[in-house]
């Protein structure tokens, strides 16, 4: 169980650190669907 904890609160704090990196992927990847979209058409 401790194990889960430490665990658990290590990714929590990966991803505390990393969020604006998830956003940056999120948009990256979307623009490119998006011109994807706009060049098939």
């Amino acid at each position: 169980m401790k194990t889960m904890k430490t665990s658990y609160r290590g990714l929590s704090l990966l991803i505390d650190l990393n969020w604006d990196r998830c956003i940056y992927l999120g948009t990256l990847a979307f623009a490119l669907g998006a011109g994807a979209y706009i060049g098939s058409l």
